[in-house]
């Protein structure tokens, strides 16, 4: 077996290129396309959303963002009710189903609406809303889950490889809406997406499956395990409150959204201006989502397991704020449309193949009732705070029009000047992160956790 060429080269490229270990091949398949299929689907209905938002009108976005955290404030407890009440194998499917009926849902709604050439500005909003919540939610189950089944060394190896499942996915589904939104129209998107939410539930019984027999001796914790995760629909948010390290995370978290709804309002701003019609408006979006994700995973194929086992996860996590400094002083300088698609693209292709899968390791080293309801409430409510601190706050800045008032404020150079210091502040967070992380790991690992 050893001198078998075919055998030499799976070795090389699964275990010392991609870290991946023989026993784990099933379950990062299974992984992988699991983030594809969540991914895919968002990134087919994410240029619809920022189409909506661009047509409802620059100064509606604070008001939709608020929107959208007002929601995330009334299905956070939901969610910790569940969670609470089912254990993780039932409830981890249901939660795709019920996205997959709203997604139906909408196709139906706005079907009928553009038939009958109704307008659907308001149903344009509703949606906003909805995918803004639909998005956290799932890709925050989805890393819950990682968390849960992977051990910290697994993790280190393995996210930044299956979250390249989740940027393919995203590619693909950012070039099927571009090739095919102004043929089609975006209303029949909708099924494409409902559909591979679908086969995301597939993923789901797989993994279950291998994750029971690698606990078979250990059922307790185990995804099949019958008992739920216990506490009560609060404890993500008391959590928090008791803990430096969790609020460390909400700080990166307030931040990063302060800086990239800052981007996104520039950009709504000049494609009013500069793009008519939503199916056009839809296409540019698309184009941008589809180098982000390109870049996104050659990171995580080929940098992001080397970078955080050579430089360890603070580090990691101090690139995006680095660059941020960078590209907001570029912005001050030239504040046009394709400087600004230049840094949405350069930061979250950077954000997808470092942050995010680094900031998910972090829920390696906290309890299972963590890795759920904590960490669900800070990727969504938390993170939609976020959206609204932003929002206002360079809606303020820039002297748009709120309530028929207006303010005289600052260009979109003055407001990129004004985002550099907080990209300095998330640095020094991130690299305090990162030693608070390697603290509680040892302490672990000494305590014979794995």
């Amino acid at each position: 077996m050893a001198n078998n060429p075919t055998a030499k080269l799976q070795a090389f490229l699964l275990n010392r290129t991609l870290g991946i270990e023989r026993h784990e091949y099933v379950a990062v398949a299974w992984s992988f396309a699991y983030f594809f299929c969540v991914l895919s689907s968002y990134y087919i209905l994410r240029p619809v959303r920022e189409a909506m938002a661009v047509g409802s009108g620059a100064d509606t976005i604070p008001y939709l963002f608020l929107g959208t955290f007002t929601a995330m404030l009334l299905a956070t407890p939901i969610f910790g009710w569940v969670t609470s009440r089912y254990p993780r194998r039932t409830f981890l499917p249901w939660v795709y189903l019920f996205f997959i009926s709203n997604i139906l849902v909408f196709w139906f709604v706005f079907s009928q609406f553009i038939n009958d050439g109704t307008d659907h500005v308001w149903l344009g909003r509703a949606f906003f809303v909805w995918l803004s919540v639909f998005n956290l939610f799932v890709v925050s189950v989805f890393w819950s889950f990682m968390a849960d089944i992977y051990t910290r060394d697994q993790g280190r190896r393995l996210f930044g490889f299956i979250t390249a499942g989740g940027s393919i996915g995203a590619l693909i589904g950012g070039a099927v809406t571009s090739t095919y939104v102004v043929q089609i129209g975006f209303e029949n998107l909708f099924p494409i997406a409902a559909g591979l939410l679908c086969l995301a539930v597939v993923c789901i019984r797989h993994l279950r499956e291998w994750d029971a027999h690698e606990h078979e001796d250990e059922i307790d914790r185990a995804i099949e395990s019958d008992k739920p995760l216990g506490g009560n629909p609060f404890s993500g948010v008391t959590h928090v409150f008791g803990s430096k390290y969790f609020l460390a995370i909400i700080a990166c978290s307030v931040i990063a959204s302060l800086l990239g709804t800052a981007l996104y309002m520039f950009a709504a701003q000049l494609v009013e201006t500069s793009i008519s019609g939503a199916n056009a408006r839809t296409e540019f979006f698309s184009k941008i989502n589809f180098w982000t994700n390109l870049f996104a995973l050659l990171g995580q194929m080929f940098l992001v397991r080397h970078v955080v086992v050579h430089f360890g996860i603070g580090r990691s996590l101090a690139l995006l704020p680095l660059v941020s400094i960078a590209g907001f002083a570029l912005l001050a300088f030239d504040p046009t449309l394709a400087v600004v698609a230049f840094l949405t693209i350069a930061r979250r292709a950077l954000g997808f193949s470092f942050s995010k899968p680094t900031t998910d390791m972090l829920y390696s080293v906290v309890t299972l009732e963590e890795k759920y309801k904590t960490k669900n409430f800070i990727d969504t409510a938390v993170y939609r705070f976020g959206d609204i601190v932003g929002t206002w706050s360079v809606t303020l800045m820039m002297g748009l029009t709120i309530g028929g008032i207006s303010f005289v404020g600052l260009t979109v150079a003055g407001v990129s000047l004004v985002m550099m210091p907080f990209a300095v502040i998330w640095s020094v967070i991130s690299l305090w992160l990162g030693r608070e992380y390697k603290r509680k790991a040892i302490a672990l690992k000494e305590k014979g956790v794995e």
